[in-house]
């Protein structure tokens, strides 16, 4: 029992002191804090009195020169009429140019039917798809995805075609059967089986 009162002892003094240093904390922020309010207090209590003082300036500023550049409260209130006839010219110009914008797109789409119909009066561009199967079955051999997007380049400048999106075609025509890879070392090739090849000699569609 008398050792095991030693450690309780220690941890009790222990919480007194935190206590107490606590206590003595808390009691110098009151006390800061006591005293900035009375300090802001009476900076109030002098901002009224000036506020006080200049009301009763303005006012005799303002009986004695109506015509100057001091606003008078009288104005003030005659002002309000004015403010609310004045608020109703916008919402009638809002309301004009509403109305006017409505009209103007519902005449947008009158307008662009033209365009519609020629554009479906042109013919079809060919997909890039059509156009790589169509290379591959003109060539005798084999070709890479960079000699692809180059023959494409030259017969085809508008398009920006891209090896990037070359290769991904090709790999997309092996993986449905419509082109054959091939592995040539650390280069890749591709070319259409035999009767794809002979389908475009005849004329027939590459893509059916």
């Amino acid at each position: 029992m008398p050792e095991s009162a030693g450690p309780v002892t220690e941890l009790t003094s222990q919480y007194v002191s935190q206590v107490t240093n606590d206590l003595e904390h808390n009691l110098k922020e009151q006390e800061r804090i006591t005293a900035e309010i009375a300090a802001l207090q009476e900076q109030l209590t002098t901002l009224q009195h000036d506020h006080a003082i200049l009301l009763n300036m303005q006012q005799a500023l303002g009986i004695a020169a109506p015509t100057g550049g001091v606003v008078v409260p009288s104005p003030r209130k005659k002002s309000g009429g004015t403010q609310r006839t004045e608020a109703k010219k916008p919402a009638a110009k809002t309301a004009a140019a509403k109305s006017a914008t409505a009209k103007t797109t519902a005449k947008k789409p009158a307008e662009k039917k033209p365009a519609a119909k020629k554009a479906t009066s042109e013919p079809a561009q060919p997909t890039l798809v059509e156009l790589v199967r169509r290379h591959l079955a003109e060539q005798n051999e084999p070709r890479s995805a960079a000699e692809v997007t180059e023959a494409l380049g030259r017969a085809y400048p508008e398009r920006g075609v891209q090896t990037k999106v070359v290769r991904a075609t090709l790999e997309n025509l092996v993986a449905r059967n419509g082109a054959q890879r091939t592995k040539q070392g650390s280069s890749v090739f591709y070319t259409v089986p035999g009767e794809s090849a002979a389908e475009t000699a005849e004329g027939t569609d590459p893509g059916t």
